[in-house]
């Protein structure tokens, strides 16, 4: 393991030293400010506002950029479930592949459009290639941008000296699209193709196999769709298995790349939101804590699926990784990583079966994407759903201490605190109560595949998931069930926009304050000690609301199996 871990450790090393960069070059490009690319992409800027009618200068309340979101994110909804209803009848679509039923299409529109990539159907059995390109990899772009525009809102309510003013979404949105998505997806994608990632518009191919069979082997414009799903944590992909599949994931090389992608402008966003409000200590302190958490997790994974089944060792008398759901050619150390970073960023693609992981390991991916997806997120998402728990440890630092919890000198008060709460709770309702559904109903419990502890697993896994806006699964949930489809992309819009506008809400209320001059008595949120407490925020309000039913699953399932092994 000792290669494995020097890889995971260069692996990091290569992140920070990309992501610290990129924020420095995000941060100026979203206070307006010339970077590299604006002589080449500003006349193309321009012509945008204008065919749209929109003064980029013009700031925005925080309810008008709220209804801007809310309208974007729902022309590109209907737009996105109009075009897999029709898709039978559309172009580009050599296979023949006929309508999507109406409550998939839902799920699907649903998942695309918040970020979570969920995918309930098979990619090249069921999407035609104009629904791939013109549906799926469009939205792929805009719910990354909407994401991350909510992010520089977010920010700029913090920042700002009162002018009540959160910017313009329509230009942060197309910004990000422009500056920043679209010019790393056409380098990804570039050497993507050139490490053997398919990209084409001819229909599949038939073979014949070493038996003799014929073989039809899946082909289409794969590689432009990966390399926006990885850099905007969307995580749908092309084929059905994902970065499994060796069209999507050939080599150890292009698994390296992916991996990086995934976290790599989540990062960023830290240094960014440190250059932004004028105190990079801040933003060290962010990035500080979700590294420590994401370590600690990748550590608990690398080291539960090194040691293996203790079941098997019992068996066989001997000892090794847990390889199995696992390519061969990622091995057990690489394939933790990707998981580890994919719940992590609620990217949601896999190149392992996560069903097939241990008990531990399925408890970090579940633990991930339960306090929110906040150990780095989503793009912007998972900035501003941090912030979400620095509002409330601010606040249970100000109670510790006696005195009005203050953020970046703006006072943190009861409508903030409220907003925060409110926010919160989007969670465990998506997750638990509608897990609970599940089990109840037995329609929906006859799509589960495992009886106990396991089984509970896949359920919570999956409405983590949706709720989460990650879009990974345990391969035992059928999630093509009407009941689930429904239900998933209903947990899907919850946990999207239950966070968007709470948080829109306070950065709007902040925004409206004058920051205060720090007195002697002004609690630092800049150092290891702000650090410490944030932490212990995310995994005590995380812990109280969903340990009982982790007990019941993955921790019930972890001890069963040593127990099973004790002679």
């Amino acid at each position: 393991m000792s290669r494995e871990l020097l890889s995971i450790l260069l692996y990091l090393a290569v992140l920070v030293a990309l992501a610290v960069p990129l924020g420095r070059y995000m941060a100026r490009l979203y206070r307006g400010e010339r970077t590299l690319l604006t002589p080449v992409l500003s006349p193309v800027e321009g012509a945008l506002y204008r065919l749209g009618g929109i003064d980029p200068a013009e700031g925005q309340s925080w309810r008008a950029y709220a209804l801007s979101v809310l309208a974007f994110n729902a022309a590109g909804f209907a737009l996105l479930y109009a075009l897999l209803r029709l898709q039978g009848v559309l172009p580009l679509n050599p296979a023949g592949v006929a309508a999507m039923a109406p409550d998939l299409a839902f799920n699907t529109a649903a998942s695309f459009v918040t970020n979570t990539n969920w995918q309930a159907y098979s990619g090249e059995v069921q999407l035609s290639y104009l629904s791939q390109m013109m549906g799926l990899t469009v939205q792929n772009f805009a719910s990354a941008a909407t994401g991350m525009a909510v992010a520089v809102a977010v920010i700029r309510g913090l920042a700002c000296r009162g002018e009540g003013r959160l910017g313009n979404f329509w230009a942060d949105m197309t910004r990000s699209v422009l500056y920043v998505l679209l010019p790393l997806s056409l380098v990804v994608a570039l050497i993507l193709v050139g490490q053997g990632v398919v990209q084409t518009l001819s229909g599949a191919v038939t073979v014949t196999g070493l038996e003799g069979a014929d073989q039809v082997i899946a082909r289409g414009p794969a590689a432009s769709q990966i390399a926006i799903k990885q850099l905007g944590t969307n995580g749908g992909g092309f084929f059905g298995v994902n970065a499994a599949h060796p069209f999507e994931n050939p080599t150890v090389a292009s698994n390296m790349l992916q991996s990086l992608c995934i976290l790599l402008i989540p990062v960023a966003f830290c240094f960014a939101f440190g250059r932004m409000v004028g105190d990079r200590r801040q933003g060290l302190a962010l990035f500080a804590a979700m590294g420590l958490l994401f370590v600690a997790g990748l550590a608990v994974v690398l080291w539960s699926e090194a040691a293996g089944n203790p079941l098997i060792a019992q068996i066989t008398n001997t000892t090794g990784a847990n390889l199995e759901g696992k390519e061969m050619r990622f091995g057990a150390a690489l394939s933790a990583l990707w998981g580890a970073a994919t719940t992590a960023a609620s990217n949601g693609s896999v190149n392992a079966m996560h069903d097939s992981f241990m008990p531990l390991s399925g408890l970090v991916f579940l633990v991930n994407m339960m306090i929110g997806e906040v150990i780095f997120g989503g793009v912007g998402a998972g900035l501003y759903g941090m912030l979400l728990y620095v509002v409330l440890a601010v606040f249970l630092a100000g109670l510790m201490v006696g005195r009005t919890p203050e953020y970046l000198g703006k006072k943190i008060e009861a409508r903030e605190v409220s907003l925060a709460v409110l926010a919160f709770l989007s969670m465990p309702l998506g997750i638990l109560v509608f897990s609970a559904l599940t089990v109840i109903v037995p329609q929906a419990l006859a799509a589960v595949q495992e009886a106990g502890p396991h089984g509970l697993s896949e359920v919570l896994y999956a409405y983590a998931s949706a709720t989460g806006n990650n879009g990974s699964a345990f391969g035992g949930f059928g999630a093509s069930d009407p009941f689930h489809t429904t239900l998933q992309g209903i947990a899907m819009l919850l946990g999207r926009y239950a966070i968007i506008l709470p948080m829109l809400a306070i950065a709007g209320s902040l925004s409206a304050k004058a920051p205060a001059a720090p007195t002697a008595g002004t609690f630092p949120t800049h150092g290891p000690l702000f650090v410490v407490l944030l932490i212990v925020t995310v995994v005590i309000l995380g812990g109280l609301t969903f340990f009982p039913a982790l007990a019941l699953g993955p921790i019930a399932e972890q001890l069963s199996l040593v127990a099973g092994a004790r002679p």
